[in-house]
């Protein structure tokens, strides 16, 4: 996890706002109750709230609270009156779930999103930037597989001047 301060003449962030950017894969194990432990890193910044909810890709999606509250404000100024809007905003809210962290840097899937990432007791976490991903492991690998070959060729495509 990474952390740094935005300061007046930063443009990437707002004046004292700290952006973290989730970092890193870890393979913790889904409990038998559908907890799963956070990696160590990642607990301090989700340690007062988080969000759950459904990525693309058949993955779940993680927020701190505070992040999937900016995200939240940005969309109450998209216009409803597009469909497309209104179907992205139904099946990524429907399925949110905000939970706190345990003692133990524990949280609790609910079953429909575990369902719906096909998530076993085996599970993949990413750090994704600005969020963290959860996946069930043999989808990881499979999507992993099927995207590092064009991985190296894409990199100026899809951010470019950055790469």
């Amino acid at each position: 996890m990474v952390g740094r301060t935005g300061g007046e003449n930063d443009p990437s962030s707002e004046k004292g706002v700290v952006r973290v950017l989730f970092l890193g894969t870890y393979t913790p194990k889904l409990d038998d109750k559908g907890r799963l432990i956070l990696p160590a890193k990642f607990r301090k910044k989700l340690e007062d709230g988080l969000v759950i909810t459904r990525g693309q890709d058949r993955c779940l999606v993680v927020y701190a609270q505070d992040e999937f509250e900016r995200i939240a404000l940005q969309w109450q100024s998209t216009p409803t009156s597009s469909r497309a809007v209104r179907d992205y905003q139904r099946v990524f809210l429907s399925g949110a779930s905000d939970e706190v962290p345990d003692k133990q840097g524990r949280v609790t899937i609910p079953p429909i999103l575990r369902d719906y990432a096909g998530l076993s007791s085996d599970c993949t976490v990413i750090g994704a930037g600005n969020r963290v991903e959860v996946w069930d492991s043999k989808a990881w690998e499979d999507y992993l597989a099927a995207t590092e070959d064009a991985f190296a060729e894409q990199s100026e495509e899809v951010v470019p001047g950055v790469m």
